[in-house]
């Protein structure tokens, strides 16, 4: 027999390194040792008390995967390595008096949890049964011990139900309370081998050495399971990474007081708080706690009973946070008084821990910048700054039958609150405290006051770029358009969805990203809170990043609220401030009415200023960016119910197609000015510039509309919505003060579609689904287009005084954020719910 530390030979057929001892790997080699094994392998070699073992890597599987057998030698050098476990335990497998059983479990490289199988116990039959129960003094315990073994191995190997098993088991567990002789333990057996062999036909093998080349077999093939493949495929996990397999020693969480088995985090996953969180199954085995089964205690209960064993656990805790510097998820077993650790894992949390952990790693040192900001995500950026809808509370909604129906998603957010179909009784009913949800078929302008009380916007028609959505987008309220489902009927205040008619007051709950809509409300995962906790990581990526941020907003609230999340200035759309004051019609006419008359637009600076001092005073020094009114967008046309405004006024459809309407938001610009306390920088940018002569038109009004102490503090600029103004944008900026490209615009029109189809998931969804585009251009810039937004950024190059940036829309990718970074924009447009994500997202890239 071979020394306990001699690895063993390996034979002729299996490559060197197949199989390892826990003590004898490196954990870095995730690849190979697979996640649990690589976490046993670590914990082990840096002395905490794992019980020995052993890790099959994922060289074996995959080549059973390849030829459909175990390679040459496998068994023999298997069988080393169960020798030197014998040896390291002293105890003897397959045989008593101290019989050594083991664990056979699963293992992939990334995390499948509950995808694949074990078995425990694994080394039982009659005798050894037998042997356990006097070595224990407890015949009970190794009876129940034996049945699960017998039950498991069935269930796995053979794919039998082990019902049969558990039940034939009874009568003689009971019997074996009482007696001891070790025939009652060869009865146990004869009774679960007929019943297996009655379910299936057939029989747990009594040899150890057989029973473990039967369960490896199984763990390995269970990687090709239905459910894993299914779990693999939705994940985006390959196929050929295979599994290791761990077979480590067995220690007992149900072999008398104190023991117990358990699962904890060594902070709480829910909120981040330094202190354990967990539960505790006293008498439990193995993965009692994780199957749900049962019902445990909580981890705090289970120190008070046990306080000396539970500080150590807290010390072991500690240092293994310490060891993999991050949350960790740790299982153990408590056998008669002495701790066992048997799995670490980084831990899975929310939102909100997540970040805080990360910014409480950062303040403590362990963790970098990179670290820390690498360690948390966009997702749960935008989960902890706008709250959504549980999860949980999501699939049980869809499993009850209470989701009635999808339309578009047309504003982000997720919203619950009772149906009003009138805009006048939406207001009444928000007065009161209520929270509403306008249902109507369409909006209109008329139904502003109605937008502005409700939570959230739902309309049977329309779309992405319909009056709903573009209002409640400037608003920041969810919002879904276009569901077919959705019939209303005002006179009787009645709505319906497929068939059933539902009375004006009915709960629903909107989902403003995915289009869904549900019956009654959802529980929301989290509230908005106080960041401050996180705020040194937040800080960290602004250091690094070193970019300005500003955020599209529309209300003074908005102005303070966006500068409260770190952006660096705000960008104010005039039409959207003119939209949800409800002027954006009776401006639009007064343009028709000069037009047609040849009156110039005198009484318009003034009525604009009114509306632009309290946003500059919200502003409170913060650069300033304000877009000119763009009837040239869908968007515009929508929202004023003026489709064919541009065939009776068609100029009204170019930058400088009505001079007068550039003059008369450059004077209102510089009377809020005037009127204001405001002394920051302010940038006017007029939208769908394409040519030099343009922009130097455009600067021309401006100057000449904006008295001369006031020039030197705004910036007039341009914003490039086209392939044309893109490749001119070097000559552009030569009479600008500032460039911005819009990245959807732009995107679109590379691409030839409907800026619109950008906003949604389908069509496009299903195109990447049948392989018809390369790369997504909601997310991703291709070879063509990084080459397009590098000729932009040159222009910075070229005109050092002009200022260059991106509009990002929606809910930006990281990607998109990175690829525009790296090319060397870092100036950043984004949605007023997107500047935390924006700030994480630069300093990750930053950091890089």
């Amino acid at each position: 027999m071979p020394a306990a530390d001699a690895p063993p030979q390996t034979d002729p057929g299996l490559a060197a390194g197949s199989v390892l001892a826990f003590e004898e790997a490196d954990h870095r080699n995730v690849a190979r040792l697979g996640g649990k094994g690589a976490g046993l392998v670590r914990m082990t070699q840096a002395g905490l008390p794992v019980p020995p073992g052993f890790i099959i890597t994922t060289d074996v599987c995959r080549e059973r995967q390849r030829d459909g057998r175990l390679p040459a030698g496998f068994a023999q050098v298997v069988a080393r390595y169960i020798c030197r476990l014998e040896d390291r335990t002293s105890r003897s497998f397959g045989r008593g008096p101290a019989p050594l059983l083991v664990s056979v479990r699963s293992g992939a490289p990334v995390s499948m949890p509950g995808m694949m199988d074990t078995i425990l116990n694994l080394g039982l039959n009659a005798e050894t049964a037998a042997a356990l129960a006097r070595e224990t003094g407890d015949r009970v315990f190794a009876a129940h011990v034996f049945v699960r073994f017998l039950r498991m191995y069935s269930e796995i190997v053979f794919g039998a139900s082990g019902e049969g098993i558990t039940l034939a088991a009874a009568p003689f567990i009971s019997k074996l309370a009482d007696e001891a002789d070790d025939e009652s333990f060869e009865q146990l057996a004869g009774a679960c081998q007929a019943a297996l062999t009655e379910d299936c036909g057939q029989r747990v093998p009594s040899d150890g050495a057989e029973q473990l080349m039967g369960a490896i077999g199984a763990v390995f093939d269970s990687w090709n399971s239905r459910r894993a493949a299914t779990y693999r495929k939705f994940n985006g996990i390959a196929d050929d990474l295979g599994t290791a397999v761990v077979v480590q020693a067995m220690v007992f969480g149900n072999l008398g007081a104190p023991s117990g088995t358990g699962v904890a985090f060594s902070r709480d996953p829910l909120t981040g708080e330094d202190a354990l969180f967990g539960e505790f199954l006293p008498g439990g085995q193995g993965e009692d706690v994780v199957a749900g089964t049962t019902t445990p205690t909580k981890l705090r209960v289970a120190a008070e009973e046990m306080p000396a064993l539970f500080a150590d656990f807290a010390g072991v805790a500690k240092r293994l946070e310490e060891l993999y510097r991050d949350v960790v998820d740790i299982e153990f077993t408590i056998e008669r008084g002495r701790l066992y650790i048997l799995q670490v894992r980084a831990a899975k949390r929310t939102a909100r821990a997540a970040l805080r952990c990360a910014a409480e790693f950062l303040s403590e040192g362990r963790l970098t910048e990179a670290e820390a900001l690498g360690s948390v995500t966009l997702a749960q950026v935008r989960q902890l700054a706008r709250p959504g809808f549980d999860a949980a509370a999501v699939t049980e909604a869809k499993a009850q039958g209470r989701r009635l129906a999808a339309g578009i998603g047309a504003s982000p957010g997720q919203v619950s609150g009772m149906v009003s179909l009138d805009p006048d009784r939406a207001e009444e009913a928000a007065k009161s405290g209520q929270r509403i949800l306008l249902v109507r078929p369409t909006t209109s302008p008329h139904d502003l006051h109605g937008m502005l009380a409700a939570g959230g916007i739902l309309t049977s028609l329309g779309g992405a770029t319909s009056h709903a959505a573009v209002v409640a987008r400037a608003l920041n309220k969810p919002c879904v358009v276009g569901c077919t489902a959705l019939t209303i009927d005002p006179a009787t205040r009645r709505f319906r969805f497929n068939g059933t008619w539902y009375g004006e007051g009915t709960e629903l709950s909107i989902d403003g990203s995915s289009g869904e809509i549900f019956a009654g409300s959802l529980a929301i995962a989290s509230s908005v809170e106080s960041l401050a906790p996180m705020e040194a990581l937040f800080a960290a990526a602004d250091r690094l990043a070193r970019s300005r941020i500003f955020a599209r907003v529309a209300t003074p609230a908005q102005v303070a609220a966006v500068l409260n999340h770190g952006a660096t200035g705000v960008m104010i759309r005039l039409g959207d401030v003119l939209a949800t004051s409800g002027r954006l019609q009776q401006t639009i006419d007064a343009v028709l009415a000069a037009r047609g008359s040849g009156m110039p637009l005198g009484g318009m600076p003034e009525q604009l200023a009114d509306l632009l001092v309290p946003l500059l005073q919200a502003a409170n020094g913060a650069d300033f960016m304000l877009r000119a009114i763009d009837l040239g967008t869908g968007e515009a046309a929508e929202a004023l119910q003026t489709i064919d405004l541009f065939a009776r006024e068609a100029r009204l459809a170019l930058p400088l197609g009505v001079p007068e309407l550039i003059d008369a938001q450059a004077r209102a610009l510089a009377l809020a000015l005037e009127r204001t306390d405001y002394h920051g920088r302010v940038h006017f940018t007029v939208r769908h510039v394409v040519d030099p002569n343009e922009m130097r038109e455009v600067a021309a009004i401006t100057a000449a509309a904006i008295p001369t102490a006031l020039r030197e503090r705004v910036a007039v600029g341009a914003t490039i919505t086209s392939l044309r103004g893109a490749l001119m944008a070097s000559d552009i900026a030569r009479s600008a003060g500032s460039l911005w490209v819009e990245v959807r615009s732009l995107l679109a029109g590379a691409f030839g579609y409907p800026p619109a189809v950008m906003l949604t998931a389908e069509p496009l969804d299903d195109y990447l689904r049948r392989g018809l585009l390369s790369s997504d251009p909601r997310s991703a810039l291709d070879d063509a287009m990084m080459r397009i937004f590098l000729g932009v950024a040159a222009a910075a190059v070229k005109n050092p005084a002009c200022r260059v940036g991106v509009r990002l829309s929606g809910a930006f990718s990281e990607e998109m954020t990175a690829a525009l970074f790296r090319i060397g924009f870092r100036a950043f447009i984004v949605d007023l719910d997107e500047v935390r994500a924006a700030r994480i997202a630069l300093g990750k890239q930053a950091a890089l």
